[in-house]
């Protein structure tokens, strides 16, 4: 879904919306809850309860990847990268790990 057709199944579907927007955390920016929200929206289908958890906990995983650099096994990360596939972040940070910058700094 583009940004325009995430908006408009919002527009189409506020009982879900309002739903799901209970599930945003009080300490996430706009920024990073409209993109989970996003991944959310894009899931629900295949993540109904009483798997709701289970979506919510993935959804953290790929947010907490994209906006806070962390890092989760292989597995896991190729799992929520295919579920976010087509989810554009805008200015969405960079991170090096520390052998990146270790071995930027030998050269």
């Amino acid at each position: 879904m583009a940004d325009g057709d995430i908006e408009e199944f919002i527009g189409q579907n506020r009982k879900l919306a309002e739903f799901i927007d209970t599930f945003r955390s009080i300490s996430e920016s706009e920024k990073h809850w409209k993109s989970r929200r996003e991944f959310i929206f894009r899931n629900i289908s295949d993540y109904e309860d009483p798997h709701l958890d289970h979506l919510l906990a993935l959804s953290m995983v790929w947010a907490n990847h994209v906006f806070l650099g962390c890092r989760y096994s292989p597995t896991l990360l190729e799992k929520v990268k295919e579920m976010a596939d087509g989810i554009v972040v805008h200015d969405a940070p960079v991170f090096k790990t520390r052998d990146e910058i270790v071995k930027q700094q030998r050269r």
